[in-house]
């Protein structure tokens, strides 16, 4: 009983963690953006939610005149320019990125009145002049910053050289961004490229004046549409509707393997209550026989059940408080600052737990105890702890092969889809099927492969062997639902690496395939590429041609009319080199030519484009151009699937120099015999910007596969609690078998058997029934990954790779799994007495 509300624990408490952690996160943002807003914020019309154009790799900027403006509008108080900027890099004086590793920006901007809300100074002063900068109190201590050290500040208006002039504090909880300061002066020329130039204005209100009258005013004064107006709330909102979007995301993923450890949970509850009505089997019939009905038989299995759940949900409610907190700290360590001041307990969050927990027992319990009302009287005069059918059921059998099959043909169908999305729909499909029939065809399956297993693993230990055999097939029920709790983690632990491994090893014979360049340079964290960084690279020695890639926004309209919001990929013509291309009509180097471009395939089918068709293309930040389609490029591939392409000189001819956006990577070629000179000089002339990775082709496979690697390990982890529940459920089956077979364990003892064969009697009875639900729960997730291979197929990822290594370190994993849960179970069978237990009832 204990293990089984361990179970119900450690499930409750995944739950109530994850909803007090993001509960927690959504609490700390808020209060970050509610004290930092401003009555009315004021930003250009066409500013990014995050006061950055990534294509330009600068923000959006107003004229200071705009402030004096605000300042005569109705119920102004006072109106303050500010300036902000997330397309920085700030490095210390060992070339070290001071950036966020958790995905937190790194922001730059002027200390104005607006930032003393959120902020105060604690060590030095306030910067003055180009040669001073102030940085956040959490960055310094992460870093060992003081007064007087330099940094320097890297953006696409220039780098600049500061020392430290003062550290300042949050007074609200920092999330992990790193936060620098300049003077308004300073911040406006190396920011923003010049003076008398803002991102926004902070306006306050007079007192008496609400944030909607005085945003009212502001609009009259300023002009209703002409700039991007914000109240405080609205402001806040739309933050919080940025941060809230992927801490959704993050709760569900999480809450979904909580959801797996659930249905682990129900098959190691299933089981103990099936062993314990089994074991109870002549204490019921004597309850019958003296007068009990079915009904109160029922009831006092499901208050059992009750009780266990309400002690397992709350024992998990505190768990789940204690792994926020312990997740707060971990990612205190990665670098996001969440204070424990902050910890939010909803009263929903109990509640949910609660819930949760009383219904998966309930459930779980309501079969064994709807079989304990049905013991009859006359079960008084039988055997305690009898073992249950020996064989499946037939109708099961059928039941489980018809979901078997069902689910079979939805993944066959899948495997041939001709698109993603029915195909994705019939996986699911095929997925939930085989899964729900695995679990019911477990017995069918326990009487075959257990015996097969036993004959490679547990004959060599002869008789040993043999029983360990038996008792696993004496009960082919309870061995199909311990076996099927430990499949379900290793089914998904097998699919996802297969399509890890195939995703890696499609993407490397793409590359092989198709990438003509010998190095890439790119921001891990989508930085593009800053001028100066670009004009070291050109001017590295050993370089045969330097190709930057730009990717823009455009609406394109078709011959047909119809319109389609897009992106055009800007490039030098060395790219035709630098990627190779194949065309399904046309000559993909004509498309560099003046007034060209080509485009995807799959576009060209839809729209009915042919080569020569004219295509109208509104570039965002430019004007309408008419380009002829030069060649259409096949999308049956997975790099640059769907792009169009254009030659950066046809683009210039219709968006403005200062409207042009930044690369997003840099593609070069060694000249002839100086690969390896290259690869050294380029390296060496982008040390001084750390935010880019200079990677040649060996390099970039390993970065994809590192990526892959640290993905899948990550959900592994959030397997893992499913796994350790699937593992307390063969310790509690061995445990309770244990205790059932207690005469015939004493029996065995008395005619010669050995504590030392006992106990390995036991192991390699665990050790058969983990392998089983590895080999079923391996083949499953085999299959499943396979198949979602085929759907990848349609998106370029051929290559299917089973990742054998990994499959076979599961597998003998698994023995090893089953030897630990058997520890304590034959431990405890070799220290009984053998006469107490010949004479137990």
């Amino acid at each position: 009983m204990v293990l089984s509300a361990i179970a119900v624990m450690l499930s409750v408490a995944f739950v109530c963690g994850t909803l007090v952690f993001t509960d927690t996160m959504n609490t700390t943002f808020d209060k970050l953006f509610a004290v930092t807003g401003s009555n009315v914020t004021i930003s250009p019309k066409q500013a990014e939610d995050d006061a950055v154009n990534p294509d330009r790799g600068r923000p959006e900027v107003l004229q200071a005149s705009v402030v004096e403006q605000v300042k005569k509008a109705q119920g102004v108080k006072s109106a303050e320019g500010g300036v902000v900027s997330l397309a920085v890099t700030v490095v210390n004086a060992k070339n070290e990125n001071m950036g966020s590793s958790t995905g937190a920006p790194t922001i730059a901007g002027n200390w104005n009145d607006n930032e003393l809300k959120s902020m105060k100074i604690t060590s030095g002063a306030a910067p003055h002049g180009p040669a001073e900068i102030m940085v956040d109190a959490d960055t310094a201590a992460k870093h060992h910053l003081k007064p007087g050290d330099e940094l320097r500040t890297i953006a696409a208006t220039g780098d600049l050289r500061a020392k430290i002039s003062g550290i300042a504090a949050f007074t609200v909880t920092n999330p992990g961004a790193t936060v620098v300061y300049f003077d308004t002066a300073t911040a406006q020329e190396k920011l923003l490229g010049g003076p008398g130039l803002f991102t926004h204005v902070n306006v306050t209100a007079q007192d008496g004046v609400s944030d909607d009258q005085l945003k009212k005013n502001i609009a009259t004064a300023v002009g209703a549409d002409t700039y991007k107006l914000q109240t405080a709330k609205e402001s806040a909102d739309a933050n919080r509707k940025d941060v809230g979007s992927f801490l959704k995301v993050m709760k569900w993923v999480m809450l979904g393997f909580a959801g797996i450890a659930f249905l682990v949970g129900i098959f190691l509850i299933f089981n103990t209550f099936s062993m314990l009505v089994a074991q109870r089997t002549r204490e019921i019939g004597l309850m019958r026989a003296i007068g009990a009905d079915r009904g109160q038989i029922l009831n006092s299995v499901i208050v059992e059940a009750l009780l266990l759940g309400v002690v397992g949900s709350v024992l998990g409610i505190g768990g789940g408080i204690g792994l926020a907190v312990g997740l707060m700290e971990l990612m205190g360590k990665m670098g996001m600052h969440l204070s424990t001041d902050d910890l939010t307990v909803i009263w929903t969050t109990p509640v949910v737990g609660l819930v949760l927990g009383v219904a998966v027992t309930l459930v779980s319990a309501y079969v064994p105890a709807r079989r304990a009302g049905k013991v009859s009287p006359m079960a008084a005069l039988r055997e305690a702890g009898t073992p249950g059918d020996k064989k499946a059921g037939r109708v099961r059998a059928v039941i489980g092969l018809v979901l078997t099959a069902i689910g079979g043909a939805a993944l066959f169908l899948a495997a041939g889809a001709d698109q993603a999305g029915p195909g994705a729909g019939l996986l699911a499909l095929g997925v939930l099927f085989t899964l729900i029939g695995f679990v019911v065809i477990g017995p069918l399956l326990a009487a075959v492969v257990v015996r097969v297993l036993s004959g490679v693993v547990l004959r060599p230990f002869g008789s040993v062997g043999r029983l360990a055999e038996r008792n696993a097939l004496r009960n082919p029920r309870r061995t199909g639902a311990t076996a099927a709790a430990l499949m379900i983690g290793l089914a998904l632990v097998a699919c996802l690496s297969v399509v890890g491994s195939s995703m890696v090893a499609s993407a490397t014979e793409e590359l092989d395939k198709s990438v003509g360049a010998d190095y890439i340079v790119q921001s891990q964290d989508g930085q593009p590429i800053v001028p100066q960084a670009e004009q070291a690279m050109r001017a590295s020695k050993g370089l045969d041609h330097v190709t930057a890639y730009r990717i823009l926004g455009a609406k394109v309209t078709a011959p047909d009319g119809s319109v389609k919001e897009g992106r055009i990929s800007a490039t030098d013509p060395g790219y035709v080199q630098d990627v190779r291309r194949k065309t399904t009509a046309g000559d993909y180097a004509a498309a560099y030519g003046s007034g060209a471009m080509s485009v995807g395939s799959d576009y060209a089918k839809e729209h009915h484009v042919k080569v020569g068709d004219e295509l109208t293309v509104a570039f965002t930040g430019g004007k309408p151009a008419k380009l002829k389609v030069a060649a259409i490029t096949s999308d049956d591939g997975g790099i640059d699937k769907g792009a169009m392409y254009a030659a950066v000189k046809t683009v210039e001819q219709y968006v403005p120099a200062d409207r042009m956006p930044q690369p997003i990577m840099l593609l070069g070629k060694a000249a002839n015999g100086q690969a390896e000179a290259a690869y050294t000089a380029l390296k060496s002339a982008l040390a001084e910007y750390p935010q880019y990775q200079v990677r040649n082709q060996t390099d970039y496979k390993k970065a994809l596969k590192d990526q892959v690697g640290q993905l899948l390990n990550m959900v592994y982890g959030l397997l893992g609690l499913a796994i350790i529940v699937a593992v307390l459920g063969v310790v509690n089956t061995l445990a309770l078998s244990v205790v059932e077979r207690t005469r015939e364990i004493g029996l065995m003892r008395a005619i010669g058997l050995s504590r030392r064969q006992l106990r390995r009697m036991i192991r390699l009875e665990s050790v058969v029934i983990a392998l089983f639900g590895a080999l079923l729960g391996l083949g499953l997730g085999m299959g499943w990954g396979a198949t979602a291979h085929r759907l990848l197929a349609l998106q370029g990822m051929k290559v299917l790779e089973i990742p054998w290594s990994t499959i076979v370190s599961v597998f003998i994993g698994s023995a090893f799994v089953g030897l630990f849960a058997a520890l304590v179970p034959a431990f405890r069978a070799g220290r009984m007495n053998v006469l107490n237990a010949i004479a137990s009832e």
